[in-house]
């Protein structure tokens, strides 16, 4: 990396020259930089409406950059050590989608765990690619999903060896890493693309002592979300490509469903939030896992709770652990994570990133200060005092394992009807549906349904999990094949 390089930010500059220029507006968006619109500049502020402007020659064009978001791109790149990168303004979706979608065509084969985000797998409903799935192993104290073991990763090649790629988590939600750099050579011996969601892996590009990152080992692309722990604007992502991968067809792909009216407040926090961890990155993430190294030991001090960390690799389906991830498992106190976030949130004032079944998440980046961690600590041992009951039955993961009958496209597709929950068992399901977050489905189009599915989905439920993605509102009700 280029740290003398590293110091510009194009498109940053570009934006802000054009806004102290005071241009007459004759083009979208339709406010005219806030005069049509007081209360939008009341609720944003003026200089936040008079950089939300339209794509023209001076600010360059993302559908096909030549001049400042070229350079913006090209630094990127540098600081992720990628030959290309792709500023994205759908979200890592929009990355993930892309990746898919670049790599796999109608009936091609892709290996991917089962526990991928669900844009992964509305990628193959899209282009009709055919998923092979690893089962991920469960810790089923910790009701956690884990990391793809070589072994599976093997076994899956071995019985697909037409497939067309392998998508790899880097890392999960709850910081479990699989041992990348092996899978991406497997892949690559294999004549397979690696594909990796880094969604929640932008600081392993740039902190010391953090699990391997996707470029770095290899891989052919990865999908990073800038906006989670890299600081850029929510919605603002990268995508990255290596060695070999055509960047001109990923464009094309991209703008399949890109958007041809991109946000450069969106463009100009990337290529800000670029520049900054380039430059500050070890520095921050340094502190972000000394924050989180304080508040394991602070949350572990505590009966009942278990903010789990390093001591959970075993080299295989736990080969590394990101550990500014501050998962904290909430078994010990008789309460669901999803109880205790939202206790958190509603007697608190206290925002976790999710609850699920058996743990609740605080994502600790490059924003955060002791003060918070010192007073979410406080909050836990109160809840642990005030509402700590006896230890109840929990389920044993967050993850049951499908059996698939159809594709997600030949599901998503098909004939269907509307059947109440307990009228669908057996039957092929036509939809997805997820805890969201963290958005891993737990029915996927084109899965059997199980009792063991619906007793899951109805304790989500009950237990308060922010349920999405049937047509049921309520979640009643699943759309199933005739």
């Amino acid at each position: 990396m280029d740290l003398e390089r590293q110091k510009h930010a194009p498109l940053y500059k570009a934006i802000e020259s054009f806004r102290r220029q005071r241009v007459v507006p004759f083009d979208v968006p339709g406010h005219k930089r806030g005069r049509g619109n007081k209360e939008l500049v009341d609720f944003l502020g003026i200089k936040c409406v008079e950089v939300d402007v339209n794509s023209m020659k001076a600010l360059d064009n993302l559908c096909h950059p030549v001049s400042v978001i070229k350079e913006a791109e090209e630094l990127a790149a540098d600081a992720f050590g990628a030959k290309h990168a792709f500023m994205m303004v759908g979200g890592t979706t929009s990355a993930v989608q892309s990746m898919v979608l670049t790599a796999c065509k109608r009936g091609d084969k892709i290996i991917m765990p089962r526990n991928v985000h669900k844009s992964a797998i509305n990628a193959l409903i899209l282009c009709g690619a055919v998923p092979v799935y690893i089962d991920p192993k469960v810790d089923t104290k910790l009701g956690i999903p884990l990391g793809m073991e070589l072994q599976d990763v093997r076994a899956a090649i071995s019985a697909n060896p037409d497939a067309r790629a392998i998508m790899i988590n880097n890392p999960s939600y709850y910081g479990i890493c699989s041992d990348l750099r092996s899978i991406v050579d497997l892949a690559h011996k294999n004549g397979m693309l690696a594909l990796v969601d880094e969604a929640h892996g932008t600081h392993l590009y740039f902190g010391e002592g953090l699990p391997l990152n996707a470029m770095a080992a290899g891989a052919d692309m990865a999908a990073i979300s800038m906006h989670k722990s890299g600081g850029s604007l929510t919605q603002s992502s990268i995508l990255l490509t290596g060695e070999g991968i055509n960047e001109g067809y990923v464009s094309n792909i991209i703008n399949l469903t890109q958007t041809t009216s991109a946000s450069y407040l969106l463009l100009g926090s990337l290529d800000i939030s670029r520049r900054n961890l380039a430059l500050k990155g070890r520095e921050s993430f340094a502190k972000v896992c000394d924050m989180a190294a304080y508040a394991r030991e602070e949350i572990n001090e505590i009966d009942g709770y278990y903010a789990f960390g390093s001591e959970l690799i075993n080299g295989s389906s736990v080969y590394d652990f990101d550990v500014t991830k501050l998962v904290i498992n909430t078994r010990g106190i008789g309460l669901t994570g999803i109880e205790v976030y939202d206790l958190l949130r509603e007697e608190y004032d206290i925002q976790m990133e999710f609850g699920d079944l058996s743990n609740v998440l605080a994502y600790v980046s490059i924003g955060d200060r002791i003060q918070e961690i010192e007073r979410l600590a406080g909050a836990l041992n109160d809840i642990a005092r005030l509402y700590s009951r006896e230890k109840g039955n929990f389920f044993c993961a967050e993850y049951v394992t499908p059996i698939v009958k159809a594709t997600p496209q030949e599901a998503f597709y098909a004939s269907k009807e509307r059947l109440p929950l307990d009228q669908t068992i057996g039957r092929i399901c036509g939809e997805s549906v997820m805890c969201y977050p963290p958005g891993i489905p737990i029915l996927a189009p084109g899965e059997i349904i199980t009792q063991d599915i619906l007793d899951y989905i109805k304790t989500a439920k009950e237990k308060g999990c922010s349920m999405q993605g049937p047509e049921s509102e309520d979640i009643t009700e699943l759309l199933v094949l005739k």
